[in-house]
């Protein structure tokens, strides 16, 4: 089974500091060089769940639930997609309608982990995160402010892409 390293790094990001800027940054250049201008793909359904989870984080819950709505979308629509990305799609698609309510009723923001159900894939993410410094799945620090409102302190022109992001990992 092969995995785009862009994907693994999403993975570590959403899962290892919790940077889902860096999440939509990685993703969106895979996208715009694997499958350019399909808006339905499911590397635009993932982020988006990145962006919502960073809108909801600093505040903006309109940007959040427009965005989750638009992810849930996306991914109902590729469920076998996901599934082959090593992903559980049902569990995914409960954890959507989760957020929306979450973002709905205003309750407090808290990290969410994607149910990986490859466990070589689960094994590679794990060791990329370890070697960046980070902890898998862990809490983060809602006092980071560099963390929560990344956008502002980020050069657009020199976005931090990890070597090889076009490249695929079998496993």
């Amino acid at each position: 089974m092969e995995f785009p390293r862009a994907y693994i790094h999403y993975l570590v990001h959403f899962h290892g500091d919790r940077d889902y800027f860096e999440c939509h940054e990685i993703l969106e250049k895979y996208w715009k060089t694997s499958d350019p201008g399909n808006r339905s793909s499911v590397w635009v359904g993932l982020i988006q769940l990145a962006v919502a989870q960073y809108h909801y984080r600093r505040g903006n819950e309109k940007g959040a639930k427009k965005l989750i709505e638009k992810s849930t979308k996306i991914l109902h629509q590729n469920t076998s997609v996901l599934e082959k990305l090593g992903l559980n799609a049902p569990v995914i698609l409960d954890l959507l309608i989760n957020l929306k309510t979450i973002y709905v009723n205003g309750q407090l923001y808290k990290e969410v982990n994607l149910p990986i159900t490859n466990q070589q894939l689960m094994n590679i993410c794990k060791s990329e995160c370890f070697s960046l410094g980070f902890q898998w799945c862990s809490k983060e620090d809602l006092n980071n402010n560099f963390l929560i409102h990344r956008h502002l302190f980020q050069d657009r022109d020199s976005v931090r892409v990890l070597p090889h992001t076009t490249e695929k990992l079998y496993v």
